[in-house]
């Protein structure tokens, strides 16, 4: 395990443990399973469980907490799916872990809007199972069951995100409590609005630092009326880029393409039984009308066939396209499952489409060569992509040689104009890279809007940057 970045904890005295005991009852613990299940994520630090965990049910009781910990001047880390990559949700200062996922009422659908109003932890499988039966869906689609108030807070993305955006473009309002635990609102319903400093989207990828989103009106986009799903093979990883670049510079309007390389593909067909073609791998979606989707796939295949893509197999019944999916959004789980009683050393990086061919190949021909074993998925079609090496948790050496890795490819991507993460977000593993990526006078005021809405660093203090 890594350790993380040393902090001082902040303990919420007994009078304070007994308040919120007296509040929540049994939804408040401090049984060390409970506390241990939310002192942790994907990432691979090691940090001391929080102090206490609460489980809220509505935004009252999200401000009360918070008043209280602003009261005592204690850390409060909102918890969601518990999902995160980057250390997002450790209690590297103590306190008390809020965690929201019981909050997953969907309290609105507007379908004449096409839109939802839903508690932070309602997931996006709830909701596109609930709107499903009215010719809608909601594009934004990471993987996993994280939780949309997560998805919110990390500006999550996914591999929809090169048709429909992320979650910067699918949130439209916001119910949020502040630190010093007052409920505001920010947006409206309407498709836009130049009224104000946009705080939404202040709050959005903000990582739980400035406050705790409690509802979220987000977007809905309507069923295509066909859908087809594609894999293709390639001789190399390049080829796979290049082709994914003539998609895009031929402006074909694909909904998702995703990149597996030749050992990742091995490890998907051993975890979800599958027998793809252990070779780099696209898979591609298309959605339009009948007609439209079969000019796109027609011509996506030209285009494939001209970098040697090879063994193109269609799937257009939903269980087809379903188990593609799945797998393609296993992969992690797939390569930790390769490498038994590893942990994963996840990164990402996201580059100008044009630079991705670069970045990825040398970063590539970087991880063969340090010996250890990586799984490689890109969401090619918008310049990102991800690595998760896999190392040894009792071998230091091994920690050391992924976390040099990953900051060779995050100052890769940096030289070429790139970002230093595309959707994992900062946590505590990337703030360095932040600051090199965004220069210190624009950390310099990202800190100031922490301390003008933050004052007491209660709210997910040491994540972003530094006080």
């Amino acid at each position: 395990m890594t350790p993380a970045p040393k902090h001082t904890a902040r303990a919420l005295p007994a009078a304070g443990i007994a308040e919120l005991q007296g509040q929540f009852d049994t939804r408040c613990s401090v049984a060390l399973a409970v506390r241990e299940q939310h002192g942790r994520d994907e990432s691979a630090f090691d940090v001391p469980p929080p102090q206490i965990v609460v489980f809220a049910l509505s935004s009252a009781e999200v401000a009360s907490t918070l008043a209280l910990a602003s009261r005592y001047d204690v850390p409060v880390i909102p918890f969601g799916g518990g999902t995160s990559l980057e250390g997002q949700l450790l209690a590297v200062d103590g306190g008390i872990s809020l965690d929201v996922s019981r909050m997953d009422r969907i309290v609105q659908i507007a379908a004449d809007d096409m839109l939802a109003v839903v508690q932070p932890g309602v997931t996006r499988k709830q909701l596109n199972d609930a709107v499903r039966t009215l010719g809608l869906f909601f594009s934004v689609d990471p993987g996993g069951e994280a939780t949309l108030g997560g998805m919110a807070a990390t500006r999550a993305s996914g591999t929809n995100a090169v048709c429909y955006g992320t979650m910067r473009e699918n949130v439209l309002a916001l119910e949020v409590v502040t630190p010093q635990g007052e409920v505001i609102r920010t947006g409206t319903r309407a498709s836009k609005s130049s009224a104000g400093y946009d705080l939404t989207h202040l709050y959005v990828g903000s990582e739980g630092t400035l406050g705790v989103i409690t509802e979220l009106t987000v977007r809905l986009r309507p069923l295509p009326e066909a859908v087809a799903c594609a894999i293709c093979s390639f001789p190399d990883i390049g080829a796979a880029i290049r082709t994914t670049i003539d998609i895009i510079q031929h402006g074909l309007p694909i909904a998702r393409v995703e990149l597996l390389d030749a050992q990742t593909v091995g490890m998907v067909n051993k975890h979800s039984h599958l027998g793809l073609r252990e070779a780099p791998l696209l898979l591609m979606e298309f959605h339009g009308s009948p007609q439209s989707v079969r000019e796109q796939t027609a011509i996506v295949e030209e285009l494939a066939s001209g970098h040697d893509g090879s063994a193109f197999e269609w799937e257009t019944t939903p269980e087809g396209r379903t188990r593609l999916w799945t797998a393609r959004h296993q992969a992690f789980f797939a390569a930790l499952r390769s490498k038994p009683g590893c942990r994963a050393i996840a990164t990402d990086a996201c580059v100008p489409i044009s630079h991705l061919a670069d970045c990825m190949l040398a970063s590539i021909e970087d991880a063969s060569a340090s010996g250890l074993p990586f799984a490689l998925v890109g969401h090619v079609g918008d310049g990102n992509f991800h690595f998760a090496y896999l190392v040894d948790p009792l071998q230091p050496h091994e920690q050391a040689q992924a976390e040099a890795l990953n900051t060779r490819l995050v100052e890769r991507a940096l030289s070429l104009g790139g970002t230093c993460s595309g959707e994992h977000g900062i946590g505590l593993h990337k703030r360095d890279f932040l600051l090199a990526e965004a220069g210190e006078g624009a950390v310099s005021v990202m800190r100031r809007i922490k301390q003008a809405l933050d004052p007491g660093d209660i709210l997910n203090p040491g994540k972003i940057f530094l006080p």
